[in-house]
């Protein structure tokens, strides 16, 4: 059995250090004049600044204010990451895993999935399992596996369902102990006290397992919505705003994830976008930024932009 990672990146959280350059970028971002916040940042991200760095990586990679380029993404992601920049360390192991540059991506991966970031700890869990990059550990695999999915990454969840019928029971309880091991040198609240449950045994598997995530930064913090009325649903009014989910290489990709996300957007569409070689995933209408922000919020950890359209 192998497991497959599709991988799309995606967010829109940013780095706002003291400079007067980054904060006015990040100010013209959350207006949604993208351009603009380019502009801000090229100077200072030129000079060394991380934040800066840490921003253009993020326009590159979602294609806000410049051409969607994943290799400039990663250039940026990478100047900013070796100055331990923690943002630009998380994405910039992701994105070489993406641009195929698996052997460079484990020294990041692993820096970021021993913070607890759990797009890391699935990644490298994968890789782990397969033998993809790194000598194949299935304990470890399935122990960084469950870390991820106890953070509520959707795709961990569903992998390690996929798991349980292949490691061998004595693995995966081995796993689970090393699970509570890695949760508290990350400094993170341990797993309660479980045990996997036992597999019914299998004779050697052959089929390909092949889940389809869609790791990304962590959205930026937004209230919490409302509690909604017990009375009749407000009609659904278009203000102009969606949401992005992600950018896929594989429009197959975009078209699953709707199909996991679905419903969480009562009375929303998909749209599908080309976006050079890659498909954007929108989903809306929403009526203001603020109703648009709440509706990512309630689908953490899943990544989530608000746009203006």
């Amino acid at each position: 059995m192998r497991v497959l990672v599709g991988l799309a990146l995606a967010g829109a959280m940013l780095s706002v250090a003291a400079g007067a350059d980054v904060k006015a970028g990040v100010d013209a971002w959350a207006r949604g004049d993208w351009a603009t916040a380019v502009r801000e940042w090229q100077q200072p991200a030129a000079a060394g600044d991380a934040d800066a760095q840490f921003n253009l990586g993020q326009a590159y990679k979602l294609g806000r204010g410049v051409k969607m380029d994943m290799a400039q993404a990663e250039r940026w992601y990478a100047l900013a990451a070796q100055q331990g920049h923690a943002q630009a360390e998380d994405n910039y192991g992701l994105i070489l895993f993406q641009n195929g540059k698996r052997a460079d991506a484990v020294k990041w991966l692993e820096k970021s999935s021993q913070r607890g970031e759990a797009r890391s700890q699935f990644v490298l869990g994968t890789m782990l399992f397969n033998g993809d990059a790194v000598p194949k550990d299935w304990r470890r695999a399935y122990a960084l596996m469950t870390r991820a999915s106890s953070a509520g990454l959707p795709q961990a969840a569903a992998t390690l369902a996929e798991m349980d019928r292949y490691v061998p029971l004595p693995d995966r309880q081995a796993a689970v102990v090393m699970a509570r091991d890695l949760e508290r040198n990350a400094g993170r609240p341990v797993l309660a006290s479980v045990q996997p449950k036992a597999a019914t045994p299998r004779p050697t598997p052959i089929a390909t397992l092949a889940p389809k995530p869609t790791p990304a930064p962590r959205p930026a913090p937004v209230a919490k919505p409302a509690p909604a009325s017990a009375a009749k649903p407000a009609p659904i009014r278009d203000g102009g705003w969606r949401v992005q989910l992600g950018a896929f290489k594989d429009a197959g990709n975009a078209r699953r994830l709707w199909s996991t996300v679905s419903g969480k957007f009562a009375g929303r569409q998909p749209y599908y976008e080309a976006a050079g070689a890659n498909t954007r995933l929108l989903v809306g209408p929403f009526a203001s930024s603020a109703e648009a922000s709440r509706a990512c919020a309630a689908i953490r950890p899943t990544p989530c932009v608000p746009m203006k359209r």
